[in-house]
């Protein structure tokens, strides 16, 4: 085949499925193999017009100049493969894929996006599956051979691709066209948890469930039923089932941990990854990002929110390709809710069984009920198994739990210590007293099933020793889970238990009462369920210590808070605490709770002064503001607490800034101040962290020179006081506020000083903020080199720290300096790779003011005057809607490439297309602007 020309050609990838194993399994037939494997394809593909231009092992590479000709081949090795008599090896399976596109060719090899794009999607694949790319079926779809169908499986994420692929499968009669969903990792985003048991059972109800969410006139599902008959896990399934058919995602909020209605829309925020905006409500925020998006929501454990229904509602109405899957012990009776109860298992009808031998036997392991409690007993008693001798035990067993799924598993784990004929006994009251009906009496108006499970855990609870069952009712407590360490500090009151804490939460966790989870750097993390829970607060409540227990919580969780304090602030640990915290934010919400309930205004005013740091960073700034508020409100005449107020009116300062309500961020400071003040000299160390705030609050609010008095201020209280980690953080502000009003000399001296300072403390946040801010000034200045080498190592130290708004923005910066340079290819791929950055961490004003803005004027600058007036009236939009500005040297740059792309169109054009821009929601522009198509000719 002669040398190809830069042209749209189509490359047929191939890689054989197992050929690992098949080398383990056949060592001697695999050379045979492979030739032979090699000769079917080279002779199909050289037959219809193809080159082999690379072989990887046994994958093989091809080019065409057809599309046609192409998909021609990969149908003839298909069926070569599968006709072919392999001997020993019973079959072959090759997976295929097509795609067309541009491509470079160098040396006999071709380069580009085109060959990575089907690198990517024969990975996809399984063996004896082809794949096509759209842009291949729009070539062939008209002259399929006859009987050819081609199977739409729809939009996949590929490997490093911003843009999703629409990816089809050839179907032919006489080939395999049933094969599992494609092996993309991340192909559907999602945050489902992985199972650590099997799933036994509810194929039905699966099949059913899939069915519904389907359907397009269901798009709430209620899961619902009580406590025990797994409703959680039948959620869980049912989502996995249908991963690949929510184009963006699937993802499980659990909504345990929560029992206040506020948090609800802020916890379904946090795993979005959505981030709050400034001045708008979560809420809001929330629907922005969910209004363009296909996407399944399992809300877990809804019952104890069931008044945040109407949020469901919100979302629902303005998001028109969401579906919530709700599971939740109490229906949540709003319009377009569809009920699916989530009943106890089948259990068998032993008159209609026979009596003994293996048909017996066979036909009892057909009931879930009867699997369930076989497999979850074999995993404490290995050698555990099902015969004549026990069966009928076992199904008494279910019958007794009632076929709950919950009460199978935990009696099924005491296998470790009972037989089946032992725990029967214990069921039914023959040994001991009757654990079914211990708790009845007082609790008639329960359903039965859930009377069925609370008498199952209480059974359970009394296969306990002493030690355990203080233990165990103690660490209800705990919310979201616990560290070994908060056990010893809350739980051992007076070194009262009879046992190692360690060891007694093993023995909790063989027992099926407590689950063991991986906490931050590998340190165990225990929790329970929370039907478990419920149970196990009885027991405290009862026990009478409860009071206490509540008291050392709060109190163990002020100390942590107060550790947490100055690594946030500037401590080399800051992300490990900022996670540590976020493991423990249910914890922290209940010492919070707990605190102001019993009118400790003052312990709550400690921990929010501990914790607004972490509210921030990690964006809880709607709740961190919250709490901030009740507990102000709380202490609002304790003057012995006035010192921890003023840092706390700071926080709450910080948090409204951040949120965007400059004045109600304004008020909390002056209130601050003035109380600071009133304190006199000893406040100093408080003072400055308010004039700091006051002064970025200015900043925001456009005026320069008075934000420049603050920080001035602040500078001069916080040399005199001695803060040198202050020092350095307002040097770095005074630099920013300095350049953007032009005076780009001094700015320089001012970040210089800060990075010196930052360099000696080594605060590696504040090495990369001044090195980022000594960039910027230097490409104001024009030094381009200086610029670079800057904000390099500004960017390197934010990967680093794992800061990916700070990447971000370094990548913004870095794409300025190459756009001030005229490298506009450089400008456009750095521009491209931070706002997709800027996107997933949920930054609007970055997307708005340092990517649309530049990429629409990069856009201008390579003669695509259409696309800069869309990207500057999407900009133009964004800005308004967040109320933000412009810099001053900005806005002349700005408005002369406005006035450029404006000259080379006609007024009419130009206000067609800024006017198709305004119009653009943010993920649309955001899409506009990652489009390759969009931006051929520019990147």
């Amino acid at each position: 085949m002669p040398d190809l020309p830069i042209e749209t050609l189509t490359f047929l990838f191939t890689d054989m499925e197992g050929s690992v194993k098949l080398w383990e399994q056949h060592p001697e037939a695999m050379p045979a193999i492979l030739t032979l494997h090699e000769a079917i394809l080279r002779q199909a593909i050289e037959a219809n017009g193809g080159q082999i231009f690379k072989t990887v092992g046994d994958a093989c590479y091809a080019v065409f100049r057809s599309a046609p000709e192409a998909f021609a081949a990969g149908l003839a090795i298909q069926r070569a493969l599968h006709a072919q008599d392999w001997g020993k090896v019973e079959r072959v399976r090759v997976r295929i894929a097509l795609h067309s596109g541009l491509a470079e060719k160098r040396n006999d090899d071709y380069f580009g996006l085109t060959l990575n794009r089907v690198d990517r999607l024969v990975h996809l694949g399984h063996g004896g599956q082809t794949l096509l790319s759209e842009a291949m079926v729009e070539q062939v779809r008209d002259v399929l051979p006859s009987g050819v169908e081609l199977r739409d499986l729809g939009k996949h994420q590929l490997r490093d691709m911003a843009i999703p692929e629409r990816i089809f499968q050839v179907v032919a009669p006489d080939l395999p066209s049933d094969f599992p969903p494609l092996r993309a990792i991340g192909m559907c985003p999602t945050n489902l948890p992985a199972q650590l048991t099997s799933f036994v059972g509810r194929e039905e109800e699966i099949a059913s469930v899939c069915s519904l969410l389907r359907r397009a006139d269901v798009r709430l599902l209620t899961l619902s039923g009580p406590g025990g008959t797994g409703k959680t896990r039948l959620g869980l399934q049912v989502a996995a089932q249908l991963l690949n058919e929510f184009e963006d995602g699937i993802f499980f909020v659990s909504l345990a941990a929560i029992s206040t209605v506020g948090l609800v829309a802020f916890t379904i925020a946090q795993v979005l990854g959505v981030k709050e905006v400034a001045s708008q409500p979560i809420i809001e925020t929330l629907k922005d990002y969910l209004r363009p998006r296909q996407i399944l929501l399992t809300l877990d454990n809804f019952e104890q929110v069931i008044i945040a229904a109407p949020v469901v509602t919100e979302l629902l109405a303005v998001a028109p390709q969401l579906t919530v899957l709700v599971t939740s012990r109490e229906v949540l009776l709003i319009y377009g809710e569809h009920e699916f109860p989530v009943l106890p298992f089948a259990l068998p009808d032993l008159d209609r069984l026979p009596l003994q031998g293996d048909v017996f036997v066979s036909a009892l392991s057909e009931y879930a009920a009867v699997k369930l409690f076989v497999e979850r007993a074999q995993a404490v008693q290995p050698d555990f198994c099902l015969v004549g001798e026990n069966a009928r035990t076992v199904v008494e067993i279910c019958a007794r739990l009632d076929g709950l799924p919950l009460a199978i598993e935990l009696a099924a784990a005491c296998c470790r210590s009972f037989s089946p004929q032992a725990i029967l006994a214990r069921l039914t009251g023959a040994v001991g007293p009757s654990s079914l009906r211990m708790l009845t009496g007082s609790l008639r108006d329960l359903p039965a099933r859930q009377r069925t499970l609370r008498g199952a855990i209480d059974w359970s609870y009394n296969l306990l020793d002493i030690g355990e069952k203080k233990l165990f009712a103690r660490l209800a407590v705990f919310v979201g889970g616990c560290t070994t360490e908060a056990v010893e500090v809350v739980c051992n009151l007076g070194g009262d238990l009879s046992m190692d804490v360690l060891d007694g939460l093993t023995s909790l966790v063989n027992k099926s009462v407590l689950q063991p989870a991986r906490g931050i750097e590998g340190e165990p993390h225990f929790t329970m369920l929370e039907t478990i829970r419920e149970y196990a607060l009885e027991r405290l409540e009862a026990s009478g210590e409860a009071k206490l227990l509540r008291q050392y919580h709060a109190g163990y969780y002020l100390t942590l808070a107060g550790h947490a304090e100055p690594e946030l602030r500037a401590g080399p640990q800051q992300v490990a605490w900022l996670d540590r915290l976020e493991q423990e934010h249910g914890n922290l919400r209940a010492a919070l709770t707990w605190s102001l309930e019993r009118g400790e205004g003052e312990i709550a005013l400690l921990l929010s002064s501990a914790l607004w740091r972490f509210w921030y960073w990690h964006s809880h700034l709607s709740e961190g503001s919250h709490w901030l508020d009740l507990a102000l409100a709380a202490t609002r005449s304790d003057k012995q607490m006035a010192t921890v107020r003023v840092r706390v009116l700071n926080g709450a300062g910080n948090l409204a800034s951040a949120r965007g309500d400059y004045e109600r961020a304004r008020a909390l400071l002056e209130e601050g101040l003035a109380l600071g003040r009133e304190l006199g000299m000893a406040s100093k160390a408080d003072l400055a962290p308010l004039l700091n705030t006051l002064g970025t609050v200015t900043v925001n609010q456009g005026d320069y020179q008075r934000a420049q008095m603050f920080y001035e201020e602040c500078l001069a209280l916080q040399r005199e006081w001695g803060d040198q980690v202050g020092i350095a953080h307002v040097l770095n502000n005074l630099g920013v506020v300095v350049n953007n009003q032009g005076d780009y000399e001094q700015a320089q001296v001012f970040l210089e000083e800060s990075l010196a300072r930052f360099r000696e403390l080594g605060i590696k946040w504040g090495i990369a903020y001044a090195l980022g801010n000594l960039g910027r000034a230097a490409l104001c200045q024009g030094d381009y080199a200086r610029a670079t080498k800057q904000i390099e190592e500004s960017l390197a130290l934010c990967q680093e720290l794992g800061d990916r708004d700070g990447v971000a923005e370094c990548l913004a910066r870095l794409g300025g300096v190459a756009a001030a340079q005229s490298d506009t290819e450089r400008a456009v791929a750095l521009y491209r790779e931070s706002l997709g950055l800027y996107q997933q961490v949920g930054d609007k004003p970055g997307v708005a003011e340092c990517l649309l803005k530049e990429l629409a004027k990069v856009t201008g600058m390579l003669g695509q005057p259409v696309h800069a007036a869309r990207l500057f009236g999407a900009a133009e939009a964004l800005r308004e809607a967040l109320k933000s500005f412009l810099l001053p040297d900005e806005r002349a740059s700005y408005e002369r490439s406005v006035a450029e792309a404006r000259a080379r169109l006609d007024e009419a054009t130009f206000a067609a297309a800024w006017a198709e821009g305004r119009a653009m929601t943010l993920e649309q522009a955001i899409l506009f602007a990652l489009d390759r198509q969009n931006l051929a000719n520019i990147a």
